[in-house]
């Protein structure tokens, strides 16, 4: 009976630490946070390049594809401190999912009926470099207030395809 009690234990345990190895939220994608620096992300084998917000850099982690975009650190004064900062986070990934379930697949519908009790979101049309609606495309947003980012839901023909954490300024 001790036994099993262990290896029960062991198994929730593994599957906790297999579970946020793909956790998606309004702050990260996997071990990879908003507002991390570039020397956080070197001790997970990660080197960044500066990309001036713009989603360059790309990684593989655990096989699926993680693009991550940053800028340059500054200190309380100002100045810029020689460090990088991550902006950004996106993955098409199916594997990435929010502790609601929701990810890379899941439909408008789901995606609706999981947050249409959080305390700020918003949906929207997609628009192309001409400024033109696209009917097929649409945005889920949900606005971290506390944390000032947001995590997008890019849908195509009603499901996620693409999920996307940046700083909320406001807009």
């Amino acid at each position: 009976m001790k036994k099993i009690i262990q290896l029960l234990l062991v198994l929730f345990a593994v599957s906790l630490i297999s579970a946020q190895e793909f956790e998606i939220s309004t702050l990260r994608i996997g071990p990879y946070k908003m507002f991390m620096k570039n020397d956080e992300a070197d001790k997970l084998g990660t080197k960044l390049k500066q990309t001036d917000y713009e989603l360059k850099n790309v990684i593989k982690y655990n096989g699926e594809t993680i693009l991550i975009g940053t800028s340059a650190d500054y200190d309380d004064k100002g100045k810029e401190n020689g460090k990088i900062i991550i902006q950004a986070l996106s993955t098409k990934s199916k594997k990435f999912k929010t502790k609601s379930g929701i990810g890379v697949g899941s439909t408008k519908d789901e995606v609706i009926n999981a947050y249409k009790n959080y305390p700020s979101y918003s949906a929207y049309p997609s628009y192309d470099d001409k400024g033109k609606i696209q009917k097929n495309t649409s945005n889920f947003v949900l606005n971290d207030l506390d944390a000032g980012t947001t995590l997008n839901f890019t849908l195509v023909n009603n499901i996620v395809t693409e999920m996307l954490i940046f700083i909320n300024e406001g807009c």
